[in-house]
């Protein structure tokens, strides 16, 4: 059965996730994340992705970015992968597969959707019970975002920027919004989505990027498939191409 194609669009923020083969550990060392980061850098503004939040656990890795390029994301996450896989078999004298097949991604709705998006990625040492306070993780964005650890490489997004007029009025209300745990449900939405490659976003959302790509982005309800396809599925589109223009669509 032919993968589902991706959603991909310039200019709307993408929550990306990558695991290691059967669920193993892909960071070894301090040194490896220091690579992996430092090439994350390089190859962002290579293919012209701003980087919002990210997270460095021991067998998966989380990415918040927005690319001017549709394909940006992807040639990121292809060079990224190589370079930091041979890495790793040079290190450790080991060789084959270290990802766990193709990475995961869903684009977000901007509006009351993309600060979320910041929270679950940088609470992930949280939930995994390795830390009790994200600003204890080394290996994530948070120190930066929410207590201005220099990063010069991080490019904060126009939502989070608009928290407050100042530097240390932004990092006061963000750290404001981790005092309450995350919401179940956007918890879960952001899980399913992600893993299947919807979107992360309302209803409108959702079908405002289905009429654009001609791709399915909500997923199917429980129960028997319908015969026939509707608009705005995957036998409508077409590789490569957007058949609806995406400037001035809502996120």
């Amino acid at each position: 059965m032919p993968r589902r194609q991706r959603l991909q669009a310039a200019g709307f923020p993408v929550h990306i996730i990558q695991r290691g083969n059967n669920r193993q550990a892909c960071f070894f060392a301090d040194d490896d994340c220091l690579f992996f980061l430092d090439h994350l850098a390089q190859l962002s503004k290579r293919f012209r992705c701003a980087l919002h939040a990210y997270v460095l656990m021991t067998n998966h890795f989380h990415l918040l970015l927005t690319s001017e390029l549709e394909q940006g994301p992807s040639l990121l996450m292809k060079f990224l992968g190589q370079r930091y896989v041979q890495y790793v078999n040079r290190t450790y004298r080991r060789s084959g597969s270290l990802w766990e097949g193709r990475f995961r991604s869903s684009l977000v709705q901007t509006e009351h959707y993309l600060l979320g998006c910041y929270r679950y990625i940088e609470l992930n040492p949280v939930r995994a019970n390795m830390v009790k306070d994200p600003i204890e993780y080394r290996w994530s964005s948070h120190a930066a975002n929410a207590a201005g650890k220099p990063v010069s490489w991080l490019a904060p997004h126009g939502e989070y920027l608009a928290l407050g007029s100042d530097d240390e009025k932004r990092q006061a209300a963000y750290r404001e919004l981790f005092a309450t745990e995350l919401d179940q449900q956007l918890l879960r939405e952001i899980r399913v989505s992600t893993h299947g490659g919807y979107a992360i976003g309302s209803s409108r959302f959702r079908e405002e990027i289905e009429r654009a790509l001609k791709l399915r982005a909500t997923p199917r309800r429980p129960g028997r498939p319908q015969v026939s396809e509707t608009p705005g599925t995957d036998h409508d589109f077409r590789r490569g191409k957007s058949p609806v223009p995406l400037t001035g669509m809502r996120q």
